[in-house]
This record gives C-alpha cells, structure tokens and sequence, in this order.
C-alpha cells in the first residue's frame, strides 16, 4: 500500500544533530495517521508521501520546520517559593510565557535552581536545532473510519493508545507537549 492521506504509517527511525551526533533511536517505531493531522513534522509526512513499504531516506529539516528557533523570551527565572516541592531540574509545569491571558500556555522544564531562584525554559528541548532523521518505512495501512474522524492512530482492537510515559512515544509533534 502506498502512503498517501488516511494511512496508518509505521516508520522506524534515528534522529541525529547536523553534525551526526545521535540524539534518538527508536526502541518502538513511530506510527502516526499520514495527511496533514501534526502527527509529525510536516517535512517527514512530505518526505514519506507517495512511498511503499521497505522505503528509506535521510532528512535535514531546519529549525523552522521543525521545533522552531531557540527564543530567549521563554526563559523565565522564579522565585523557588512559586513552585511545589520537591523541585527537581528536568520537572515540567504548564504556564504562560509573559502572564497575559491570551497567550497559548508554554511547557517550561526546569533547567537551573540556585538558591532561591529557579530557572525554567519554555523552549522545546530540539529548538534551535537542524535535525537530520534516517527513516525507513516498516508498515502501511488503510486507517479506520474511528481513526480519521479523532485525527489520530489507535491501538490494539480499536481503543485509544495509552499516554506515553517518555519523550519516544510523541515523535516529532510540530506542537510540543511533553
């Protein structure tokens, strides 16, 4: 079957920096519904559109089309009283870039505590950054009515896939939400 809009795409893959250094191997292949519904980049969706089975290429896609440029607006420092504890760097917490109400809120990871301070970035952790992706397509499928009208795959006997417990099962959203 060819990749074309409303198939369900299984694609293994590594993900390296511009320079090659590894930064992702998948354990699991991604899967994701193909045509337009930000399942995954759009450049990997056009890169793929078209193929069959046993298809495999490589692919820079810049910042731009991919998590954007690194923006230092969305690096805020708190004071550790306005967070929960236990505060550890790597936790995340959802929040507004600059506190107005019409803002899309930001996930911001903790990147820094010092003392009283913490200090939390908004930047999607690849921002900034060229990516160069191997991709091979492992399966293509028809999707299931169920699965074009929610915009996304599903699992086993037609139920939804369980959330992801790592940043492996939400491959290469444009819109970030680990």
């Amino acid at each position: 079957m060819i990749i074309a809009k409303n198939t369900v795409v299984t694609v293994h893959y590594t993900l390296s920096d511009a320079q090659g250094n590894l930064i992702e191997e998948s354990r699991d292949p991604m899967v994701y519904l193909h045509g337009g519904y930000e399942n995954t980049l759009p450049k990997i969706e056009e890169a793929l559109d078209g193929k069959d089975t046993g298809y495999e290429t490589n692919l820079q896609v810049e910042p731009d089309d991919a998590f954007g440029e690194y923006d230092p607006a969305l690096v805020k420092v708190e004071p550790r009283d306005r967070l929960p504890t236990p505060l550890e760097v790597g936790m995340q917490f959802e929040g507004l870039p600059d506190g107005g109400e019409d803002d899309d809120s930001v996930i911001f990871t903790v990147t820094d505590i010092a003392d009283d301070k913490v200090v939390l970035d908004g930047n999607h952790p690849l921002a900034g950054m060229a990516l160069r992706f191997n991709l091979r397509v492992g399966e293509v499928r028809a999707a299931s009515d169920e699965e074009v009208v929610h915009g996304h795959v599903h699992g086993a006997h037609g139920h939804h896939n369980e959330e992801p417990d790592d940043e492996s099962g939400d491959h290469f959203r444009s819109h970030p939400i680990h």
